[in-house]
């Protein structure tokens, strides 16, 4: 009598479903690949300016999100209260608004007629086509995956630990420091990750508020709309490999740190 599937041919169900997924993530890179056309592959004007501001102005954005960020992923892992879903809800809304429908919502607030942008433009600072505009939008595009993947890191973390350092002396800020910290780093390497490639790819709220100065992603529709398809796959070439480094470096550094 047989038992239909054999105990040798389960393990290669789950194998032959992870293929199928990385030949269906592969698909699309590899058409890249056939379709560029190597013999005249060459450079639109302006692209190299491109890739300065969305490299440049993609790290300056990383410091106020890991600075904001990281507390806030912190308190939402370690408190509990009624209220914390409309935290949640927050979080989930600035997810889940479409990135042109957050381009809109930013170009009312801190436009030159919101109340926000009016104040500050008072204050000299303009949030229209401009660096910290384009910050501006980075910012709010990967700061909600930046605390919920921070989140999960520090949901990670015992809380016995953090007693127990609570009890040797320690205040709550050195106990964040030299313990949440450390043995969160793996998932908070993940969330930075995270967060560059989605400030670094961000294209409608940056093409609403900050259609100049032009970084990749609206180059990349720019040559598009005035050139035309050949002219877009070089600097897609160069987006992925401006974007991979990082987030491989912090993840190579962060493992090779594991016991």
């Amino acid at each position: 009598m047989t038992t239909g599937v054999t105990a040798t041919q389960r393990p290669r169900l789950p194998a032959l479903a992870a293929a199928l997924a990385l030949l269906l993530l592969a698909t699309p890179f590899a058409g890249l690949l056939l379709v560029t056309d190597w013999r005249h592959f060459a450079f639109a004007r302006g692209d190299g300016g491109a890739v300065a501001i969305s490299l440049g102005y993609s790290l300056v954005a990383l410091i106020p999100i890991v600075a904001l960020g990281t507390p806030l992923a912190w308190w939402l892992a370690r408190h509990r209260s009624r209220r914390q879903w409309l935290v949640d809800a927050l979080l989930l809304l600035a997810l889940l608004t479409p990135p042109l429908a957050m381009g809109l919502l930013l170009a009312a607030m801190y436009g030159p007629y919101g109340p926000a942008g009016r104040l500050l433009e008072r204050a000299g600072l303009l949030l229209t086509n401009s660096a910290p505009a384009f910050v501006l939008a980075q910012f709010y595009a990967a700061l909600p995956y930046y605390v919920m993947a921070a989140r999960t890191a520090f949901e990670g973390v015992p809380r016995e630990l953090e007693q127990i350092a609570l009890t040797l002396g320690y205040s709550p800020w050195r106990s964040f420091v030299h313990v949440s910290l450390p043995l969160a780093r793996l998932g908070l390497a993940a969330a930075v990750a995270l967060a560059w490639v989605r400030a670094l790819g961000e294209f409608g709220a940056v093409l609403i508020v900050a259609y100049y100065p032009q970084g990749i992603p609206v180059k990349l529709w720019v040559n598009l709309q005035n050139i035309g398809l050949d002219a877009v796959y070089p600097l897609l070439w160069v987006f992925f490999l401006v974007a991979l480094p990082l987030p491989l470096a912090l993840g190579i550094a962060v493992r090779r740190r594991l016991p």
